[in-house]
C-alpha cells in the first residue's frame, strides 16, 4: 500500500524524517497495559525511541508513574493500599498493587497472563532500566498537589545525567498543562526542554499572544490533536516552537496530522507510526 502522494512528497522534502520524533504515549499502551515495563518494552522493541511518563508523587516524596492521580481505574490489590488518591499512599502500599488485570478484562483480544504481574514502577527504576535504550517525555501531573515535584524530578534527573553540564542533550523532554510550573522549571533549570501541553479551545485572535508567551519559556507546544491547523502548526514554527500533538491512533489521522508538518506526534501504536513514516520513503 502506498501512501498519498502529497504526504510522501512532504516526507521526502524533509518535514518529518530526520527530525520527527515518534512518541510512545504511555508506552506501547495499545497493546499493553499503559506505564508498564510491558508497554515500555514493548515500545523499545518495535522502534520507538521516545518513550512517555506521567508522575504522580506519594506521600513519602517518591515519583511514579502512572497517568491518574487516583488508583481506582488501574491499579488490583488490598484496598487500603490500591484503591484512593496515589498521594495518599507511600512507596511500600503501592508496591502491593498489580496494574495489568484491568488491561486483560478491558481488552481480551489483547489479553496476556503475564500482564496481571505489573508494578506500578518508580521514575528512577524507568531511567535506570531504559538509559541506554530510549529517550524519556515525561509529564509532571497534578502538580499542584504534589509541592517539591519539580525539585525532585530535577534532582533525578541530574542523578541520572540527563540534565545539566557534561550531560548528553536530546535524551529527555518535560511537559506539562502548567504554564506556572514549566515557568518554574525554566528558572531552575534552563537548559531542560519543555513543552506546553495544550487542551483548552483557542481563540483565534489568542493563538499568537498564547505562542509567543510560550517560547519565553519552552521549546515546543503540545496541542490535543482536536485543536491542530495549518495555521497552529505555522505560527508555532514561526516561533521556533516545536509542535508534538497529542494521542493519534488511527493511521488515517497519521496522514492528515503528518501532513500539517508537525514535528512529533504521541501515539498508544508506535509500531504503526512507524511502519507509515517507513513505507512512506520506500521506493
Amino acid at each position: 500500500m502506498r501512501l498519498l502522494p502529497s504526504l510522501a512528497l512532504l516526507l521526502l522534502a524533509g518535514c518529518a524524517t530526520d527530525d520527527f520524533i515518534v512518541i510512545a504515549h504511555r508506552g506501547a499502551s495499545w497493546d499493553a497495559p499503559e506505564h508498564t515495563f510491558a508497554a515500555y518494552d514493548l515500545a523499545v522493541a518495535q522502534g520507538a525511541e521516545w518513550i512517555e511518563q506521567d508522575l504522580q508523587m506519594t506521600r513519602d516524596g517518591q515519583l511514579v508513574v502512572l497517568h491518574d492521580d487516583s488508583l481506582d481505574r488501574t491499579a488490583r490489590g488490598p484496598e487500603t493500599d490500591c484503591r484512593g488518591l496515589v498521594r495518599d499512599k507511600t512507596l511500600a502500599q503501592l508496591a502491593n498493587c498489580e496494574v495489568g488485570s484491568w488491561f486483560n478484562a478491558e481488552y481480551p483480544d489483547r489479553a496476556k497472563a503475564g500482564f496481571a504481574a505489573e508494578r506500578i514502577p518508580t521514575l528512577d527504576a524507568v531511567l535506570t532500566r531504559y538509559a541506554a535504550r530510549a529517550r524519556f517525555y515525561i509529564e509532571t501531573k497534578n502538580p499542584a498537589d504534589a509541592p517539591g515535584m519539580e525539585d525532585s524530578l530535577l534532582a533525578l534527573l541530574r542523578r541520572h545525567r540527563l540534565v545539566g553540564p557534561g550531560t548528553r542533550e536530546g535524551r529527555v523532554i518535560v511537559q506539562s498543562f502548567s504554564p506556572a510550573r514549566l515557568e518554574r522549571l525554566h528558572a531552575l533549570e534552563p537548559r531542560l526542554p519543555l513543552v506546553q501541553l495544550w487542551d483548552d479551545d483557542i481563540a483565534p485572535d489568542d493563538l499568537v499572544p498564547l505562542l509567543d508567551r510560550v517560547r519565553g519559556y519552552a521549546m515546543g507546544f503540545g496541542p490535543a490533536r482536536r485543536l491542530l491547523s495549518q495555521r497552529l502548526v505555522n505560527a508555532a514554527h514561526e516561533r521556533g516552537l516545536d509542535v508534538h500533538p497529542y494521542t493519534v491512533n488511527a493511521e488515517a489521522a497519521m496522514v492528515y496530522v503528518l501532513e500539517l508538518g508537525v514535528d512529533g506526534m504521541f501515539t498508544d501504536r508506535p509500531d504503526v507510526l512507524l511502519r507509515l513514516l517507513q513505507r512512506s520513503t520506500s521506493p
